[in-house]
């Protein structure tokens, strides 16, 4: 992806743990590298189709004069999510935020803490068997689009299916979802718990009965196998209500376990009893 970089940016600040730099301000300095698609604007010669620096650099001085933080890992960690969301192109950004006045009592240059963060496309998986099923789901995906960090949502068509793991229960209403978000995998899933408990679910009985069930399938090209978090969906090839949603927004995404395709996957089990009846998606 391409880049425009700034360098050595001066900005005046409080931000530190000492009484003293909060009170009587320090100097900073700002290395940025906003990542972003710069042919559009190359071609056209048309500053609107870019992010322009000089904004960027006006907002990043003012944002970290009119805010104090303890911590410059603090005022990093705002500021690029700030960025993020103040300017649309932008992809990701690599902010380096420098101290040349820190209270070290030595010879020093400066210290400075650098960060990476961007938008990263992620895809769940929808559902719910209990109450007014399209409600349940409707109500999530406007949730989902109203949270700041999260843009960008696409949502499959709802198909009606069989219920799944051998706990006899009514038939779910199943889709997928495709966005952008700034949110990493576990703050992800922390918010999808959230929405659950909003709509009511209970986690008594695995492959129970829920109001709303909402899963991460891929989230970019991250392979995790911890306890909390396994990324790619580990059981996502053998069930079809997944993967038939999947394969309307995203047939070509790999799964870089299992070395296929959705789509791939999907015609794997197509010879597999299953009948479902589509319900048109609001969104």
């Amino acid at each position: 992806m391409d880049e425009i970089r700034i360098e050595n940016l001066e900005v005046y600040g409080a931000h530190g743990v000492l009484a003293g730099e909060t009170r009587n301000g320090q100097m900073f300095m700002i290395n940025a590298v906003l990542k972003t698609k710069l042919r559009p604007a190359g071609l056209a010669d048309d500053l609107s189709l870019s992010t322009h620096y000089g904004h960027v650099c006006q907002f990043m001085n003012r944002y970290l004069r009119e805010h104090t933080f303890l911590l410059i890992e603090a005022a990093a960690e705002h500021l690029a999510g700030e960025v993020l969301l103040r300017f649309p192109l932008v992809h990701s950004i690599v902010l380096e935020l420098k101290k040349p006045h820190a209270p070290i009592g030595l010879p020093f240059s400066s210290v400075s803490v650098k960060i990476e963060r961007g938008w990263e496309k992620a895809y769940l998986g929808i559902g719910s068997n209990m109450g007014d099923k399209q409600n349940f789901l409707d109500t999530a995906v406007r949730k989902l689009k109203k949270n700041p960090r999260i843009k960008d949502v696409r949502c499959s068509g709802f198909i009606s299916t069989a219920p799944y793991g051998g706990v006899e229960q009514d038939d779910f209403l199943n889709g997928a979802i495709e966005l952008q978000t700034l949110l990493p995998p576990y703050e992800l899933l922390e918010f999808l718990h959230q929405l659950e408990g909003e709509a009511g679910r209970e986690r008594n009985v695995r492959w129970g009965p829920r109001t709303l069930d909402l899963d991460i399938l891929f989230y970019g090209d991250l392979v995790s196998g911890d306890s909390v978090l396994t990324l790619p969906h580990p059981d996502m090839a053998n069930r079809e209500f997944v993967l038939k949603p999947l394969d309307e927004l995203c047939p070509w995404q790999y799964n870089p376990v299992n070395g296929k395709t959705v789509r791939q996957m999907l015609r794997e089990l197509e010879e597999k009893p299953y009948i479902d009846t589509p319900v048109k998606s609001s969104y």
